[in-house]
């Protein structure tokens, strides 16, 4: 009998671990204020994981008149490294209060801006992001890899400047993937993505080779005026929705999606 419960115990060990992994976000703020890198496993963050007004952040841009708009810069300068964990709240690198999918801080006004940027590595693989993610207007100096995570809303990423290598292989978009406006310098890939509403990739560029092989478009697949300096490659890529390709470019060329499929 002792030995019966022993080994239901054993059993039940690793189950009783993973469950007292919660973290709070804002010790995870409280590490990258202090110039720490950031490293969790298997971990349920809770709280927003906002990241847009930092010990360092700085006045970026002062307002012209009373209509343009102060721009706040924070700067996370250790790497981030977020491997199977549940994001709770929201995590942000991007707050503005007229957007109405984002919390917004109590002192925030209708004329501030906050951004942030990220010095080194930056990976959040296999991750769910359960509330608002945002990283609209970002710079990330170093590798960058989001795959296999699932984003159960908008993954905003608009104007997002990528210096290296982007990896979103293996992404669930449950919302709008918001791509518009991004540079890519270096690989990128979308290989085996599912988006499940737009994939917008309107005004892209993609300075190298683009991978959406055996990707899955459930929604509007969005490329208008994209361009891609190498190869698209679209290769058992499936697409159950509408779709604009128009002025797409691929090598300085101008294609259809039926070029690319062939």
């Amino acid at each position: 009998m002792k030995k019966s419960f022993l080994f239901l115990f054993l059993l039940a060990v690793p189950f009783l671990v993973q469950a007292q992994t919660r973290v709070n976000a804002s010790e995870i703020i409280a590490k990258i204020n202090r110039g720490e890198a950031v490293t969790y496993k298997d971990a349920e963050i809770v709280g927003d994981l906002d990241m847009t007004q930092l010990q360092n952040m700085k006045l970026e841009k002062e307002p012209d008149n009373k209509y343009s708009t102060k721009e706040f810069i924070s700067t996370v300068t250790a790497p981030l490294t977020f491997i199977n964990c549940t994001f709770k709240g929201d995590v942000l690198a991007y707050s503005n209060p007229e957007s109405q999918n984002i919390k917004l801080l109590s002192n925030t006004s209708k004329n501030e801006v906050y951004n942030t940027n990220f010095e080194k590595a930056v990976r959040f693989e296999n991750c769910v992001f359960e509330a608002a993610s945002a990283f609209k207007y970002s710079k990330f100096k170093e590798d960058v890899s989001f795959a296999g995570s699932r984003f159960q809303h908008e993954a905003l990423f608009k104007y997002s400047k990528f210096s290296r290598s982007a990896d979103f292989s293996q992404v669930r978009f449950g919302d709008e993937a918001n791509f518009k406006y991004v540079t890519f310098p270096q690989a990128a890939s979308f290989e085996s993505t599912s988006f499940s509403r737009e994939a917008n990739f309107k005004y892209a560029k993609f300075s190298k080779d683009a991978n959406f092989a055996r990707a899955n478009f459930k929604g509007l697949a969005n490329f208008k005026y994209t361009k891609v300096a190498n190869n698209m490659n679209l290769q058992k890529a499936v697409f159950d929705g509408d779709d604009d390709f128009k002025y797409t470019q691929v090598s300085d060329r101008k294609v259809s999606r039926a070029d690319l499929m062939n």
